[in-house]
């Protein structure tokens, strides 16, 4: 389905969360601290099973040479690169304490470096931070191994140098080829940049790209956007991550720099994401779903196919369900039936370290009801559809009393062609696909109970 009506667009542009996690991270507590994580490590290392399940790996790398006035991730704005080779010193003393709690040589399947800009690390750098990574844990044949990539910042040396180290994915932070939006954001990377270094890495031999792209941005209007759209499909990555912008300014420091004024209305934005619907699917792209486009090659898009897509803090992902062990400021992992965040800032995550404890900060021990609760909205969110039978059998209830009230709330979903309901389970229609997060929704006993909704980015 390519063309989606307007009147639903319209009707399911609110706020939402994007579920990368159940419950979301807004959710997390500062009573869940150090002791917590170190028991939850703990009980990973005493159970047979978990030791034998690979790892996830996400390190953040905060430092970027500049800002970009859209962005909502935790940076730090420097020209000073001598703040990288502290920070790398910290990180290796967090991954030994992990290595003393679970040991060394645990498997890993997916490593995923973020930011901030990973490639702000010099190739000396990042090659410290690998040898380190490669002494402490080992890394399985096949698995994904991904970095995010600021064009400005990366040559084809680079990329040769990346793909030496293991990386085998690539994501490329593109946002808008057109000038004006680009000077409006401040970041501008001329489109001839990034064909080049996107054909680089297929000549290098990299498995997969990834661009990413945003709409909703100051000075973009559906004429502008058309043109960056059909660029992309020249260009031709691998995989698509296409992203709403949200304006919250009032959170993000740095969107205080974007004139309102300049920002498209709501009809517009819709028109945007309608378009690239249109446009993407033309061009052969499946839509893997929210946000996410592959071609049909690619392993996400076999994934969805083959009904094996999973989904984690870094997005849709082709790994089987895993503890992420999250390294760095501010980063978010996932061990047992815990969540945990370290500290936000570099004083307080150092400070920490220098104690010789694990910098984390808050997080949250699920509940039954959340663990019920993650099953069902994971797997809409990765399989579109619910077996009553499999969540009665793994969690022992009974769905349709003990969610009696979430399927009254999917009854006008039901009518709107976006969900089929019946005694067997829940099924996502074609049309549903695009507004899964709405259908999600409905089982976040959270959200139900907080209506205020206005922190989250608009769920289509």
């Amino acid at each position: 389905m390519k063309h989606l009506p307007p009147d639903l667009l319209q009707r399911y542009d609110v706020p939402g969360p994007r579920y990368t996690s159940y419950p979301t991270a807004d959710r997390f507590v500062e009573a869940f601290g150090e002791q917590d994580y170190v028991q939850a490590l703990e009980q990973r290392r005493q159970g047979v099973a978990s030791r034998r399940l690979p790892l996830s790996l996400y390190v953040h790398i905060p430092f970027c040479q500049s800002l970009c006035y859209y962005c909502a991730c935790n940076k730090i704005i420097t020209k000073h690169h001598d703040k990288a080779v502290t920070y790398l010193d910290y990180l290796e003393r967090e991954i030994a304490l992990h290595i003393d709690h679970i040991g060394k040589g645990h498997a890993v399947s997916q490593l995923h470096l973020g930011g901030g800009s990973p490639t702000f690390l010099t190739d000396a750098e990042l090659e410290r931070l690998l040898t380190v990574l490669r002494e402490s844990f080992s890394f399985v044949p096949g698995g994904e191994y991904s970095i995010e990539i600021d064009p400005r910042t990366v040559t084809r040396g680079r990329l040769v140098h990346l793909h030496r180290l293991g990386f085998n994915r690539l994501s490329f932070g593109v946002q808008d080829f057109e000038p004006a939006v680009q000077v409006a954001v401040h970041r501008i990377q001329p489109a001839k940049q990034v064909f080049d270094l996107v054909a680089a890495s297929r000549e290098i031999g990299f498995e997969s790209v990834n661009v990413d792209l945003i709409y909703g941005l100051p000075m973009q209007s559906r004429e502008t956007f058309a043109r960056t759209l059909a660029q992309v499909c020249l260009l031709r990555p691998d995989r698509i991550a296409l992203y709403a912008y949200a304006h919250l300014p009032e959170r993000f420091k740095p969107q205080r720099r974007i004139d309102a004024h300049q920002l498209p209305g709501g009809a517009d934005k819709v028109g945007m994401l309608s378009d690239a619907l249109s446009v993407l699917m033309d061009a052969g792209y499946v839509y893997v779903g929210m946000d996410h486009f592959a071609l049909p090659d690619d392993a996400l898009a076999v994934a969805k196919r083959q009904g094996r897509l999973h989904r984690n803090f870094q997005g849709y992902s082709t790994q089987p369900d895993c503890d992420l062990i999250a390294l760095g400021v501010s980063s978010i992992g996932r061990v047992g039936a815990t969540y945990s965040q370290n500290a936000k800032t570099l004083p307080e995550y150092y400070d920490l370290l220098d104690q010789g404890r694990f910098p984390v900060v808050r997080g949250l021990a699920l509940s039954r009801d959340d663990i019920v609760r993650r099953s069902i909205i994971m797997a809409l969110m990765c399989q579109g559809a619910v077996q009553f039978e499999s969540i009665e059998l793994a969690h022992l209830v009974h769905f349709k009393s003990a969610f009696a009230a979430e399927l009254e709330r999917l009854e006008p979903l039901q009518a709107q062609g976006l969900v089929v309901v019946d005694d067997a389970g829940i099924q996502v229609t074609e049309m549903g696909w695009f507004f899964v997060r709405g259908i999600a929704m409905m089982f976040d006993r959270y959200l139900q109970a907080d209506r205020d909704r206005a922190r989250f980015s608009k769920i289509i």
